[in-house]
Parts: C-alpha cells; sequence; structure tokens
C-alpha cells in the first residue's frame, strides 16, 4: 500500500525560504508526482509537478519561486520554496500516480497528510 509522509513545514516570514520534502513507499506505478495546497476557505491547488521523464510544471502563483525535485529513485520529493509570501500559508501536499498531465486519477492517486505552512507579513 501506498504512503506518502510530508516533513518539513513550519512559520516563516514573507521573503524567507522553506524546503518541503514527501517520503514515498509502497508505490509501485511510474506515475507522475506532485505538490498541492490548500488555504483555508479555498479549493485545492496543485503547483508543481515532476513527471518520468524529469520534465516539471509550476502554477503560475509558483513559477520562479518554488522548484520541484526528487531523489534518483523518486523515493523522496522535495519542494524547495523561494521568496515566501502570506498568499503562499496553506495545507501543502504531495501526491503520487497522477496522470502524466499532473491530474488526479480516481483509485490511483495517493495522499499524504498534509504539512502546513505559514508565512507571516
Amino acid at each position: 500500500q501506498a504512503q506518502l509522509m510530508e516533513s518539513g513545514g513550519g512559520s516563516v516570514q514573507a521573503g524567507g525560504s522553506l524546503t518541503l520534502s514527501c517520503a514515498t513507499s509502497g508505490y509501485k506505478y511510474s506515475s507522475t508526482l506532485g505538490w498541492f495546497r490548500q488555504a483555508p476557505g479555498k479549493e485545492r491547488e496543485g503547483i508543481a509537478y515532476l513527471d518520468n521523464d524529469g520534465n516539471t510544471k509550476y502554477a503560475n502563483s509558483v513559477k520562479g519561486r518554488f522548484t520541484i525535485s526528487s531523489d534518483n529513485f523518486k523515493e523522496t520529493l522535495y519542494l524547495q520554496m523561494y521568496k515566501l509570501i502570506p498568499e503562499d500559508t496553506a495545507m501543502y501536499y504531495c501526491a503520487a500516480g497522477l496522470s502524466r498531465e499532473g491530474r488526479v486519477v480516481p483509485g490511483l492517486t495517493a495522499w499524504g497528510q498534509g504539512t502546513q505552512v505559514t508565512v507571516s507579513s
């Protein structure tokens, strides 16, 4: 059974940096991995994706500030976040088993439990 566990969240002042990690295990399928976030009262937003060929894609809201990467075996997924702004405050989730384009696939996509990021002004 696939298990994902995020870590690295915390509180930071605007302009600061954080790096999130996601440890994956038990996931047997090659797939796109991704980071999502959800702020209170808002819908979940996909922000960064890494496909099997190493291609990355970012939401406009984080492009140029966030970087998604993984180790060689895709056992750990990272999200480096720079120049954080208060609007980045959210619960951040990693996901495995996305479609190549980064879409959630019902019955296949697995999620971590989330890690909170809070950016103060």
